[in-house]
């Protein structure tokens, strides 16, 4: 195994400790408004705190990027991208599906990943050309090929209700051919989930680096396709993203398309 994987394995197990440590003590917790229905804890920022540390003392020479910290070192060669926890909102509800999350990206591209749901204890890796994990099992995305019958997973734009509109377009044109659709509110944990072919596809808008960054390359690890509403790979400019296997991704995409115009970039 990767050496660096190894280093974010351990940073995301150690802030899953902490945690899961306050879990049932939620309401004792210091909690930040960051925007409105976004927030922050304690635990946020200790987990993070954890994670960067662990990094940094192993890696000194790299650069992070993280939800509650920002830049550090900005425009170094290896860069962290990190969620220490991914789905605050469901933790703070004690709705069990919340997870970290750390990639590590190299002159723009992504190399490493790691998303860690520490209720279950299911730790996704993947490595650029090495495949991509769930607790040592390779990953393959589902073989569902068409949205008639298939099981999405979605997030709704509550940072930027301009995109209310065209999101509730966009969903109506997929929703009445599925199985069902699910907003579970954990972003990088829907997208390990894509990969794990739990879900069959997903799509956003309005996501950040570190919603995504791991997710994405488990994805395209475990044979999917992930882009944004453009068909092209600026998902991480724009934030939203749309994944499943090739001919998932070309249904939603279809879907997608005619309404993306309406779409604003960014959150």
């Amino acid at each position: 195994m990767n050496p660096m994987l190894n280093i974010a394995i351990r940073a995301a197990r150690q802030a899953g400790d902490i945690i899961i440590r306050s879990a049932d003590s939620v309401d004792t917790l210091k909690i930040s408004i960051k925007s409105k229905n976004d927030f922050a804890t304690e635990i946020d920022k200790r987990a993070e705190e954890e994670i960067i540390n662990i990094l940094l003392t192993a890696y000194p020479e790299h650069g992070v990027l993280a939800e509650e910290s920002g830049y550090l070192n900005e425009g170094a060669e290896y860069m962290w991208i990190i969620d220490p926890l991914d789905g605050t909102t469901n933790y703070l509800h004690g709705f069990p599906h919340y997870a970290v999350s750390i990639a590590l990206k190299r002159n723009e591209v992504i190399e490493q990943a790691v998303i860690y749901d520490p209720v279950r204890q299911d730790l996704f890796t993947a490595s650029r050309g090495k495949g991509a994990m769930l607790n040592n099992r390779r990953l393959r995305v589902s073989k569902q090929r068409k949205i008639e019958g298939a099981f999405l997973g979605t997030g709704f734009p509550f940072k930027n209700k301009k995109n209310i509109e065209p999101y509730l377009d966009i969903f109506r044109d997929i929703f009445s051919s599925t199985s069902g659709v699910r907003r579970a509110g954990a972003a990088s944990l829907d997208l390990a989930y894509v990969a794990a072919g739990k879900l069959d596809g997903f799509f956003e808008i309005g996501l950040k680096p570190w919603d995504l960054a791991a997710g994405a390359l488990l994805i395209q690890e475990a044979g999917g396709v992930v882009t944004d509403f453009d068909n092209e790979h600026g998902y991480f400019e724009t934030g939203n993203i749309v994944c499943g296997n090739p001919k998932m991704h070309r249904a939603l995409l279809d879907k997608i398309v005619p309404h993306a115009n309406k779409v604003i970039d960014g959150v």
